[in-house]
Formats: structure tokens, C-alpha cells, sequence
């Protein structure tokens, strides 16, 4: 295995040619500067990330992510990184050739990230339903225990009583009049609820939202492991349902009925199942109570990333409506709550 070097340097996120020149100059130091080639990556909300390759080998791409301001509160680095060399060596991530005080350095995935559209393509979801699966079947020493409830508890710490944008502020008390009390409630409801029920526990991404998701010739990869870690089965496919509805135009019509659930969940049981030697037949009423138990996650998945939200309202320097998107989180949160917990 590659050795990962750990550079000690702290790169700007707002010269992002300048930082990658840095760290290239360690992990390619045969690259020559006035070779170099930049793509700047805007589809993410929580880092920085520009790829880099030399104009005389287009086939090597190393990606540079400059974590964001303060997702160190959200995020253990730590815990990333093993994370990346888990599913590394399990064959689901690239090679990671770096670390530096607020990064990564990594290999490429080549590919198209899936759209609202493409996810539900039938060339393509089964593919996404097979590598869940895989990815839910490995297994580690590590004690089993799922983090969704703890994780969302910190983020709903760290919401600030006031924001330092009077508008964020202003906004915050409109929709969030009590602060976060409701939305601990709320968690704590859905925690006593699913608690009660068996739901395997698993090694998963927790943040399939569509950009994560890259296809290409038959196969696709799940990218950025920044969240992942021990949890419930059902609320990776539940939050990866929820995503489909996109993040920058959120449109909850997109949300998976009935029937497109049901041949994804047939796929994704099928295989997990032959990754894990259960014999056992699959019937329809196997696929009826995950489906019930996914679409409960699915629920559970709004709490968590409209928390995460509600914290880089104040911190994140990303040109992104964070208040707005645990608005819309909460508002389909409420109303799908009454039908899937009926």
C-alpha cells in the first residue's frame, strides 16, 4: 500500500491553484508548475475541492479538498481518514496519497455524478442498490454501535442562540422560535420509535446525497466518507431516498414511491444477502417491513442534516443558503411525518 504522507501545512481555501501547487509538489514532485492543470469542483457544500494533473499525463488526477471553516466541529478527521483506508482496502475508495492540517490529497474517481434524473434510470440504480450492499457487508473489530443519534445530539449543540448575520438570525426565530428544543423532541421521539424495532446495524457512507454517487461504463463509486461510520441499515437507503430530490433545487415530488422502492430494496436485500451466506428466501414480506423501516429512517435523515445545516449557517464560507436548506429539511420532515409514522 502507498505510503500517505502527512504535510505540514495549512492551505488557503481562497487561493485553491496556490494551495494544490503545495501539496503536488509532495505527492507529484515530477510534475513540473508551468504543466500543471486546475479544475475547481462546485458541487460541494461542506469543502473546498480543486483536482490537478500535468498537461502531460491527463490520466492522473489528484483531488485536493480543503476542509471548510470549522467542519472540524461536525466532523472527526480522524475518523475520516480510517474510514478512507477501511473502504480503500476494501476496494470502494480511492488511493489516499496525503493528509495536511486542513485536507486531503486523493485519487480522481473518473465518471458523471448521478442526477435526479440518472438515480432513478434502470441502468443505473440497481448498480447504486449492489454497491450499498457491499459496502453494508464489510465488517471490522469495531463495536457496532450507531452513531445517528449521538451525532445529531452534537450538531443540535453546536446551533448557535444567535447568529452573527442579523438575517440568518432573524430567519432562525421565525422558523426555529424555540431554538432547537423542538428538534430534540422530535429526535428523541423518533429514537424511543426506532429503538423498539430490530434494524441491522452496518458499516455505512450516511451521506449519499447524488453528487457522492459517480457512474461510469456499467459501475458506479460512492465518494467523500467524511460521515461514515456504524449505522442503522435503513438509514442510509432511507437518507439516499431522501437525496433524491437534490440539494441546490430541492424538489420532494422526486422522492421514490412505492413501487420504485420495492424493486430497489428487492435488488439491494438479494445482495446483501449473498454477501452475507443468508440462505433464507426473500419474500414480500421481508421487502414490506424494510420499506417501512427505511421510509422512519427517511424521516430521521431530515433531523440530521437539517441540524448539520442549522450549524453551518454560522461557520461555513460556502456560498449556500444553509438556513434555507434546514427550513425546506424540517417543513417535508413535517409533513411526511403523520403519514410514515400513522
Amino acid at each position: 500500500m502507498t505510503t500517505v504522507q502527512d504535510i505540514n501545512v495549512f492551505l488557503d481555501e481562497y487561493k485553491l491553484e496556490e494551495s494544490a501547487v503545495k501539496i503536488i509538489g509532495h505527492v507529484r514532485p515530477q510534475w513540473k508548475e508551468n504543466q500543471l492543470a486546475f479544475k475547481v469542483f462546485t458541487d460541494g457544500i461542506t469543502n473546498k475541492l480543486i483536482g490537478c494533473w500535468s498537461l502531460e499525463d491527463s490520466s492522473d488526477v489528484i483531488l485536493v479538498r480543503i476542509y471548510g471553516k470549522n467542519t472540524d466541529l461536525l466532523i472527526d478527521r480522524e475518523e475520516e481518514k480510517a474510514n478512507f483506508f477501511l473502504l480503500h482496502k476494501a476496494g470502494y475508495a480511492p488511493q489516499l496519497y496525503a493528509t495536511f492540517k486542513n485536507g486531503l490529497a486523493y485519487a480522481y474517481v473518473p465518471g458523471e455524478t448521478v442526477t435526479t434524473c440518472t438515480v432513478r434510470d434502470v441502468s443505473v440504480y440497481p448498480l447504486i442498490a449492489v454497491t450499498m450492499a457491499r459496502i453494508h457487508s464489510i465488517h471490522t473489530d469495531q463495536p457496532r454501535h450507531p452513531i445517528i443519534w449521538e451525532k445529531t445530539k452534537k450538531f443540535l449543540s453546536l446551533v448557535p442562540n444567535q447568529y452573527s448575520s442579523t438575517k440568518i438570525q432573524e430567519t432562525y426565530k421565525e422558523y426555529f422560535p424555540d431554538g432547537t428544543a423542538t428538534l430534540s423532541d422530535e429526535l428523541q421521539l423518533l429514537k424511543n420509535l426506532l429503538s423498539e424495532e430490530e434494524n441491522a446495524i452496518v458499516f455505512c457512507h450516511n451521506d449519499l446525497l447524488l453528487p457522492n454517487i459517480i457512474h461510469q461504463n456499467g459501475k458506479v463509486s460512492f465518494i467523500d466518507y467524511e460521515y461514515a461510520g456504524w449505522n442503522y441499515q435503513a438509514f442510509d437507503i432511507g437518507n439516499h431516498f431522501a437525496e433524491f430530490a437534490g440539494v441546490s433545487e430541492v424538489d420532494y415530488s422526486l422522492y421514490p414511491d412505492r413501487d420504485f422502492q420495492y424493486s430497489w430494496i428487492k435488488i439491494y436485500m438479494d445482495e446483501y444477502n449473498k454477501c452475507n451466506n443468508i440462505t433464507k428466501e426473500l419474500h414480500d414480506s421481508d421487502i414490506s417491513k424494510f420499506y417501512s423501516q427505511i421510509n422512519k429512517f427517511a424521516l430521521v435523515s431530515h433531523l440530521f442534516w437539517a441540524s448539520w445545516a442549522l450549524v453551518q449557517a454560522q461557520h461555513s464560507t460556502i456560498n449556500f443558503n444553509f438556513m434555507g436548506y434546514a427550513i425546506t429539511r424540517m417543513e417535508e420532515y413535517y409533513k411526511k411525518k403523520n403519514v410514515i409514522l400513522k
